[in-house]
């Protein structure tokens, strides 16, 4: 047995599909001393029983492009490595039996053309003609999409470790990673062991591609990577007579998916209730291992499916099949940089999508590795969304058995996850929670985003069109518009940067000025080498050594780390304050009457102009008071510690009803920041963003001689932009607009909207999109004709690069 080299540029620990695909694409960036070690044999943790389906089309742009890559990798594999992948594009087909699923998938379809994706609304009769056993009763609508496939995972998997091989990668087997040596944020060297031998691999990279056992790679490794196995059921016919080569029919209605494979038809499912498996730890022996049968469990689906299937009665079972997969809290996989550590890389927790993902997962990952940033955006499955608590095998262990259903369940707007609730909340959560707060959950918080009336239920709907609720939102914003409204922001994340040389480490992090009178508040972003947006931030000086920088509540701890990467020697402090301070947002043209009322603080223009931070009384305590607003209207953000913040929320809700104030929740305040053409980190602006085409060029001062992704931003200016963030709004007041929906410019798709919302004060539903624009006048490209297409009806729409809502802000600063 060739036992390991004891020096590696990487040592990749797993060797199923993903693991060979790093492995492959890192060689092919031309990195060489490229090491992976399997604790048993390639493919034999959950590779060797995928099922196999190689789709195109994800929920996003990027996801799409990497899983058209895999399929396109995949088909040319065998003819470089002589090792047959079984890759074929039989096409798949999606079935919906009710009115919610055919408005989904209409838009899946509408979305897969902005995504340069082949897509077809077909009728059930035309589903019935490609698929003749198929029964079609109840169907209301199919999407075909024809060059979707599939393939033999463990084939691919082993293609792609020879691959790897050809190009001098080592590819051991039998060799199980024990432990690591680590020096500050990175480790040296990693220890293992193999038939008795053992030894340890100094080394510059390490990455997880342990699959179901991710979480305790992490661990050992230093980093969180929140994932629990599941069982997961299918099963396998015998061989019918006649059948032919069929495409991949999915019924998401009834939780099954149907595959045929040499004369056989393969039926799985993901049911809606999953069972967590060895949460006492994986067995050390699992290798090739099936799970006991629980034929009862899977029942529901088989009878189903015989309705669905009719040949399936007659037909016998070949196989019935119970083995694991690993699934993340919010059914997205882990790729990227482990925000713990500066040179552990984590790929894993791919949520029974591993196949069809692995391609291209393992091209960005080895890219990002070479380049030292994302290629593109990633923010969808950047390991760095994850929340510290989300590791608790607890919590991974409840809300697994939600997210394997989700897969196939209704993927409606504002839809909240139902498990593993109440972790995290607000100081004021009890407050909001008696009168009548709604609750969804982000990066684990509970935070309220609509209030029910007196005698409504004080629970969510869901719909594609209007829910129920959608009136108690029109109202909130109303408020914040016309009166004042009151909202709990203390999700949002808070991290003070201390110390001597805080100022002159923010402004080469931060594209804005820094270097700013105590109480100044900072509109700016953190730019990478490309001039694309790390993080979207307000920076608040606090005094001469101290700034708080206030960042979206899921980007904590990305941000956290990026700072920390740039940070090198410098006597700088990083401090994540979060829970330390609740916000408290008094918003619209009454907040300075309400505050008014219970402050001595003089809180006109010239005491406390916009952008300026300050100390105040509020009732018997002390808070700061940030004039500041991302709903477009005049108002402060106070901020109180925790201690002090019941105190304080009951001061201003009392003195609000005094001038009619309303509670409102976070719904208002994204449609009211969509109305003002703000920003959504993470949607509207990326890593792929360049700064000056999101329309953000005020916030970077290139005066300043030093900072990240200035000559990226230089060079844009002198080069023009190509593309440009428009604001659309549709010209009929029903329809509703949420993401990914395609942009028609004089006929023609050209880009897809990156967030919508509906403008209650416009009364019309509102998007932003990226219009290619090169070489273009502003009037020029305003001056086409614009439409959004909705599930297949086009909606002709305005566009403007100026906000809809107080183009020049004159109220934000009343």
């Amino acid at each position: 047995m060739a036992l390991p080299p004891k020096t590696a540029r990487v040592v990749i620990i797993g060797g199923g599909v993903i693991g060979c695909s790093v492995a492959y694409h890192l060689t092919l960036q031309g990195w060489r001393d490229v090491v992976l070690l399997e604790r048993k044999q390639l493919t034999s943790g959950t590779t060797w029983h995928a099922a196999g389906l190689i789709a195109q089309l994800r929920s996003s742009k990027n996801m799409t492009r990497l899983a058209k890559y895999s399929q396109e990798l995949y088909g040319g594999l065998e003819a470089e490595t002589g090792v047959a992948t079984g890759f074929r594009r039989n096409g798949s087909i999606t079935l919906a039996l009710t009115e919610a699923r055919r408005e989904e998938i209409l838009r899946q379809a509408a979305m897969a053309r902005a995504f340069g994706v082949e897509a077809e609304a077909i009728s059930p009769q035309e589903v019935k003609a490609m698929y003749p056993h198929v029964n079609i009763e109840g169907a209301t609508v199919g999407v075909y999409l024809p060059k979707d496939g599939q393939g033999d995972p463990a084939n691919i998997a082993l293609a792609l470790a020879k691959g790897a091989k050809m190009r001098g990668a080592q590819v051991l087997e039998r060799v199980k990673v024990t432990g690591v040596a680590r020096q500050g944020r990175r480790v040296t060297g990693v220890d293992w062991e193999a038939e008795g031998e053992q030894g340890h691999i100094v080394c510059d990279h390490v990455v997880n591609c342990a699959g179901m056992w991710g979480r305790e790679v992490g661990r050992m490794l230093g980093v969180n990577v929140p994932l629990q196995a599941c069982e997961h059921f299918y099963l396998v016919t015998d061989t019918i007579d006649g059948l032919g080569q069929l495409p991949t029919l999915r019924v998401p209605d009834e939780c099954a998916y149907y595959k045929e494979d040499a004369g056989k038809i393969l039926l799985g499912a993901f049911e809606p209730v999953a069972k967590p498996w060895a949460l006492d730890g994986i067995p050390e022996d699992f290798e090739f291992d099936q799970l006991p049968e629980d034929f009862e469990h899977f029942e529901p689906i088989m009878e189903a499916a015989i309705t669905r299937m009719p040949m399936l009665a007659e037909a016998g079972i070949h196989t019935f099949f119970n083995g694991p997969e690993s699934f993340t809290p919010d059914d997205a996989y882990h790729l990227g940089q482990a925000p713990e550590m500066d040179n552990v890389w984590v790929a894993a927790g791919f949520n029974s999508i591993g196949i069809q993902s692995a391609g291209g997962a393992g091209k960005a990952l080895a890219e990002w590795m070479d380049a030292g940033e994302n290629p593109f955006d990633l923010g969808d499955v950047d390991i760095a969304r994850m929340q510290p608590f989300q590791g608790n095998r607890t919590y991974l262990a409840e809300r697994s058995k939600e997210t394997l259903g989700l897969l196939y369940a209704d993927h409606f707007p504002f839809r909240q996850k139902a498990t593993a609730r109440g972790v995290r909340r607000s100081p004021l959560h009890s407050h909001l929670t008696a009168l009548g707060a709604v609750f969804g959950e982000f990066a684990g918080w509970e935070r309220a985003n609509w209030f029910a009336k007196p005698g409504q239920e004080p629970v969510y709907d869901y719909s594609w069109q209007r829910p129920s609720w959608f009136t108690n939102v029109a109202q909130e914003h109303r408020a914040v518009r016309e009166g004042v409204g009151i909202y709990d922001m203390s999700s949002f994340g808070k991290i003070r940067v201390e110390g001597p040389e805080a100022c002159a480490f923010l402004n080469r992090v931060a594209g804005g000025q820094m270097d700013v009178a105590a109480g100044k508040i900072v509109y700016t972003q953190f730019l990478n080498s490309r001039g694309g947006i790390e993080a979207d931030v307000t920076i608040t000086r606090l005094s001469e050594t101290a700034y708080l920088v206030v960042t979206p509540a899921a980007t904590v701890q990305a941000d956290m780390a990026h700072m920390r990467r740039h940070l090198g020697d410098r006597r700088v402090t990083l401090t994540d304050v979060t829970a330390g301070e609740a916000v408290i947002a008094v918003m619209g043209p009454k907040a300075r009457d309400l505050l008014g009322l219970i402050s001595r603080a003089d809180l006109g223009n010239t005491a406390h102009p916009f952008g300026q931070a300050r100390e105040i009384e509020v009732g018997m305590a002390l808070a700061r008071a940030h004039r500041v607003t991302y709903v477009g209207e005049l108002g402060w953000e106070i901020y109180v510690s925790s201690d002090m913040a019941g105190h304080v929320f009951e001061e201003i809700h009392r003195a609000g009803r005094l001038v009619g104030a309303k509670l409102c929740g976070l719904h208002m305040m994204d449609s009211c920041r969509m109305e003002k053409g703000y920003r959504h980190f993470g949607h509207d602006i990326t890593c792929e963003d360049h700064v000056l085409e999101a329309g953000l060029g005020f916030a970077v001062k290139t005066a300043k001689p030093d900072f990240i992704g200035r000559e990226a931003v230089l060079r844009k200016k002198d080069a023009g932009l190509s593309m440009r963030l428009v604001q659309f709004k549709l010209t009929e007041p029903e329809p509703l607009l949420y993401h990914a929906e395609p942009v028609l410019r004089d006929g023609q798709v050209v880009s897809h909207l990156t967030s919508g919302a509906y403008g209650h004060h416009l009364g019309a539903a509102l998007g932003m999109g990226y219009v290619p624009c090169d070489g273009q006048s502003v009037e020029e490209l305003l001056g086409s004709r614009y439409e959004i297409d909705l599930a297949g009806r086009r909606v002709r729409a305005e566009a403007s690069l100026r906000p809809f809502h107080d183009p020049t802000s004159e109220r934000v600063k009343l």
